[in-house]
């Protein structure tokens, strides 16, 4: 069982960037952001919305980055950066506000069971919409790369009883087992927040 969602590339990027960012603080801190941009023009390429100040059919890095600074207010870095869900869900909820969208948004806390949280994004992206993925502090030293970062998941794919997810950042993707990504055996843990009509 596999469901990749289309998604879009800026140039040879596959998504944003925030390496991009035009400030220091959103280059090391903007990933938050930087999710919520995707977000923003996946929505409005592939579902018909307005979230963003731009035709997302005529893509340019200029035009991205630009719509990084739109959110930057509303998903601005912070000291310990946006470490809990529910920053993300005020920030990029007012967004949504401010645009007259009618999105709501939602969220599985990293308390819940693999199982569980599995289960919800499946789902998810059954439905043809991405996720957004906090991951804090992990055990394991292959998600060294994805601590304490933001990133987007657009794709899954069951192996007998493994699934596999596909992750996006820093314009690139790769394929993540969901329950070591999960299970990152720390006291805190991140989460996934879901956008549905």
């Amino acid at each position: 069982m596999k469901k990749e969602l289309p998604y879009f590339k800026i140039g040879r990027s596959y998504g944003g960037n925030q390496e991009w960012f035009l400030s220091f603080m959103m280059r090391i801190g903007g990933c938050a952001a930087e999710t919520a941009c995707d977000l923003c023009v996946y929505l409005d390429k592939y579902k018909n919305t307005r979230l963003c100040p731009f035709d997302v059919n005529e893509l340019s890095r200029e035009k991205y980055v630009s719509l990084s600074e739109t959110m930057k207010p509303y998903l601005h870095p912070r000291m310990k950066g946006i470490d809990r869900l529910d920053i993300y869900l005020d920030g990029f909820g007012q967004y949504l506000k401010d645009k007259n969208s009618a999105l709501i948004l939602s969220k599985i806390e990293g308390s819940e069971s693999s199982k569980t949280a599995g289960q919800a994004l499946i789902q998810q992206l059954d439905s043809g919409y991405p996720a957004a993925f906090l991951c804090l502090y992990h055990s394991n030293p292959r998600y060294k790369d994805y601590e304490w970062h933001w990133f987007i998941i657009n794709g899954y794919e069951i192996f007998e009883d493994t699934l596999m997810v596909k992750a996006v950042t820093y314009s690139e993707w790769e394929w993540l087992n969901f329950e070591e990504l999960w299970n990152s055996k720390r006291a805190r843990r991140g989460g996934m927040v879901f956008i549905n009509e």
